[in-house]
């Protein structure tokens, strides 16, 4: 059953400028419950007292810890190409003085196998492969010797390009982490460049994610 409070979040965390506002504590609250209440009628089926939703507005205002700014909204609104890519293996490996032989002969053997996933990332002690399941044997073979720290399957990868002012913008990927975690999506890894990035989360929750990213194009 929808309440009242989940109705107004909902409809809040999709408009980033009334979100900046309430953030920022420059909005008339009666005001906005007033404009808000005959779509928040119409979304739960009954009517809605206008002090229940300033109440849930306060609520929702006090909570609120972030900014969304006119550039983020642009940023976001210019997102490019968004990829999606299923049934992907992620593995961790302990950094050993072996581990780049390691991954040059996987590359080696991949070469001939365009349509396979590969991306790496390497920390101070842990090094990161996510490739198609369909190669699991023979990461698995030639890896067989390091130190495994773990390994997540049924994993899907989302790449999405963003336009050249996203490095030079603050608070972009906080807001887009923001509106996946506000939908209860796990992501497993996170690997950027410049202009682009990639989160892996589990099938079962890709469409949900896609969707969220794809939504970021359409802010008003």
């Amino acid at each position: 059953m929808k309440t009242i409070s989940s109705v107004v979040e909902h409809y809040i965390k999709t408009k980033p400028f009334l979100l900046s506002a309430l953030s920022q504590g420059i909005i008339n609250l009666t005001s906005l419950a007033r404009t808000m209440m005959p779509e928040l009628e119409q979304e739960i089926g009954k009517d809605v007292k206008q002090g229940a939703v300033v109440m849930s507005l306060k609520r929702l205002s006090e909570d609120l810890d972030f900014r969304v700014n006119h550039k983020i909204v642009k940023v976001l609104r210019s997102i490019g190409e968004i990829t999606v890519r299923s049934s992907l293996t992620d593995y961790t490996f302990a950094i050993s003085d072996t581990i780049l032989n390691k991954q040059a002969d996987l590359i080696s053997n991949i070469n001939s196998f365009p349509e396979v996933f590969y991306t790496s990332s390497r920390g101070v002690n842990e090094t990161n492969i996510v490739v198609s399941s369909s190669i699991n044997h023979i990461v698995e073979k030639l890896f067989v010797d390091e130190k495994q720290i773990e390994r997540t399957d049924n994993l899907a990868s989302i790449t999405v390009k963003l336009p050249k002012d996203n490095i030079s913008t603050p608070g972009v990927y906080y807001y887009i982490f923001q509106r996946l975690a506000w939908e209860g999506i796990i992501i497993n890894e996170v690997i950027s460049t410049s202009y682009e990035f990639t989160i892996l989360v589990s099938e079962q929750e890709v469409d949900v994610a896609f969707k969220v990213i794809k939504d970021l194009k359409n802010l008003s």
